[in-house]
């Protein structure tokens, strides 16, 4: 597959328009501030002050990124995010929030969002998160449109001893039982099962499962691999399949793998 590259500091979504990023957060300061750095960098930018307004917004103008805020009046950011997926609209979300524990993070990841910043936010690391968020969203795209237009086969179903994975009908069977994955966790395991035996790295899941580049650490592969877990091992604290390899990241240990491809 041809390498997609964008050396431009603004991802443009058309030969003419920059991105329409929306910031919602009810601290107008706050909110005026990341607008304006936004604009300064040259992107199109709009804020508002709560969640009803923010989907308002998102429907009538579909912006390609929203910067959430999870401490809104009335209706959180956390319900704001579940609501734009429910919609099934995959527009990037960055969680913007003072909340900083282990457990507000993962409910802001499982219900879709695509990374997740601590107040106070530097700007600039802000601002990259939001240019690497967009890139990868559009290479994302773009490889996607490619692979549904050059009728190449892809692989369709993977056995893996007691586990099925149905990769057109995004179901999972473990001893012919259905298991319930996010979307997340699915294209987790989905990765790690086409390529059994093969280590990645944090860095490497969160770009492929993801579509973003962390900057400093994350735990996010690791809550998702623990959820996985939790799901398919008999034994999560010592798993026979997804295994960790100390220092380096995790792999996927099957019994027997097969992959039939589409006809």
């Amino acid at each position: 597959m041809q390498a997609l590259t964008y050396e431009d500091p603004i991802i443009m979504k058309s030969d003419t328009t920059p991105p329409l990023i929306l910031v919602v957060d009810d601290e107008h300061d706050i909110a005026y501030s990341i607008e304006f750095a936004l604009k300064q960098e040259g992107y199109l930018a709009t804020s508002c002050h709560d969640g009803k307004e923010a989907l308002r917004i998102i429907q009538t103008q579909s912006p390609d990124l929203i910067i959430l805020d999870v401490l809104l009046p009335g209706m959180s950011g956390f319900d704001v995010c579940k609501e734009i997926r429910s919609k099934g609209n995959q527009v990037p979300i960055l969680m913007l929030t003072a909340k900083t524990t282990e457990i507000d993070a993962v409910i802001g990841l499982e219900l879709g969002a695509d990374d997740y910043i601590p107040k106070p936010a530097r700007m600039k690391e802000l601002i990259a998160r939001v240019r690497t968020r967009l890139r990868s969203s559009i290479v994302s795209n773009s490889a996607e449109n490619k692979s549904n237009n050059n009728g190449n086969q892809e692989i369709e179903k993977i056995t893996l001893g007691p586990l099925h994975i149905d990769l057109v009908g995004r179901t999972v069977l473990l001893n012919e039982k259905e298991i319930e994955l996010t979307q997340r966790e699915f294209e987790l395991l989905k990765t790690l099962a086409i390529n059994p035996n093969r280590v990645f790295s944090r860095n490497q899941l969160l770009e492929q499962v993801w579509g973003w580049s962390f900057i400093g650490e994350s735990r996010t592969v690791d809550v998702h691999i623990r959820y996985l877990r939790e799901k398919l091992e008999k034994d999560p604290a010592n798993p026979d399949m997804i295994r960790t390899v100390r220092g380096i990241g995790y792999k996927l240990v099957p019994i027997s793998a097969t992959a039939e491809l589409l006809s």
